[in-house]
């Protein structure tokens, strides 16, 4: 019998093919399966995202609703007069022939411009912390002012009365009578950490209840030159002229500042504001509730930062602590055996990073109170 080699090869080759076809087919399918799983996959992760995105919304809106109607807006009116002024003499009579017989004071009694009063008005923002009435704000906003009207979020208007100032800090509170006013916790502002979130409510410009949203940019800043006890908290949240005196919040909704100044050339927001800490407010305001003035500890001594070329100097291990450079003889410090050459590394349980640092931490110290000084001598 003669084979075919030509027939056995087109059948073999036909076999191949239909072999490799099935394998094929069978790739595709695992192939389009796989597809199909990533594509599942991908979509998985993509709406775990959104609903991600979609709890934080939900976080910034509850916060935002909660807070809200504790937040303020306060109006300042101040009564300012004008000093009558010698107008007509200085320039009618100045080379008149009538000015050699008659000096200044002739035509400043006679032309004298009458004295003027007006009324000078202010924007600025509170918040309400206790049911009581008690509002915080800023002293620059208050300060001086003859009338303050408070508005609430339900359009409630009281008349405002100043408790107690406290301008080495910034700090007022003023007292309202009203029923079921409502408050936003107070937090803890050595808690927080730079990059975490930051929401901040006022009234910029007098557009009401105003929310922002951004980060704590840095804490603890101070020889910004706007007050004389400097510990501020750096946000990016907007803050603008009308803010002051408003709520900075953390993601909780509690107080961790109450809104200050800003950082600007342009006089409006350019991604620098700053807060003063709730726990620094939370001692001023007690010591304004409790006696309406503001009484601060007091060591008697002058210090300077310790710098690189001290630290070396020294044989400290780094830069952190203050140098005593000299005291008063009957100050708690000589008193207690500070020496000039002293670097003080911890007051009061707390390390000491600088002379602010140092300084705001004395401030706070109740007078009378006993506190331990750690010092590193010789």
């Amino acid at each position: 019998m003669k084979i075919d080699k030509k027939k056995i090869i087109i059948v073999l080759l036909a076999l191949l093919i239909f072999i490799g076809g099935i394998y094929l087919g069978i790739y595709l399918d695992i192939l389009k399966i796989n597809n199909n799983q990533i594509s599942r996959l991908q979509q998985g992760e993509i709406q775990k995202n959104i609903s991600r995105l979609k709890d934080t919304q939900k976080a910034f809106a509850a916060i935002a609703e909660e807070a809200l109607p504790a937040v303020v807006n306060i109006s300042t009116t101040r009564i300012v007069k004008s000093s009558g002024g010698f107008d007509l003499g200085d320039e009618f009579f100045k080379d008149s022939p009538f000015h050699d017989f008659f000096d200044d004071e002739f035509f400043k009694k006679f032309f004298k411009s009458p004295e003027r009063k007006y009324r000078q008005q202010s924007l600025g923002s509170g918040v309400i912390v206790d049911r009581k009435g008690y509002i915080l704000t800023n002293n620059h906003v208050v300060s001086d002012a003859d009338e303050i009207k408070i508005t609430l979020s339900d359009k409630r208007e009281f008349k405002g009365k100043i408790v107690g100032t406290d301008p080495k800090t910034d700090l007022a509170i003023v007292k309202i009578n009203g029923d079921n006013l409502p408050t936003v916790k107070l937090g803890n502002s050595d808690k927080i950490k730079v990059g975490e979130w930051a929401i901040a409510i006022g009234n910029p410009f007098g557009l009401n209840q105003t929310v922002t949203l951004g980060i704590i940019s840095a804490k603890g800043r101070a020889n910004i030159g706007i007050i004389d006890y400097e510990d501020f908290i750096q946000t990016d949240a907007a803050i603008n002229p009308g803010n002051s005196g408003g709520a900075l919040l953390n993601i909780d909704g509690e107080i961790i500042g109450i809104n200050t100044a800003i950082f600007s050339k342009s006089g409006g927001y350019q991604g620098i504001g700053f807060a003063i800490p709730i726990n620094m407010v939370k001692k001023i305001m007690g010591g304004l509730l409790s006696s309406g003035k503001i009484t601060r500890g007091w060591l008697g001594i002058t210090i300077q930062d310790v710098d690189e070329n001290l630290a070396k100097k020294f044989n400290l291990k780094n830069s952190k602590g203050v140098i005593v450079n000299g005291f008063t003889k009957e100050s708690p410090a000589n008193k207690a055996g500070i020496k000039i050459g002293d670097v003080i590394v911890e007051y009061d349980g707390n390390k000491v990073e600088n002379v602010n640092n140092l300084r705001n931490n004395v401030a706070a110290t109740t007078v009378g109170k006993t506190a331990n000084v750690v010092v590193i001598r010789n």
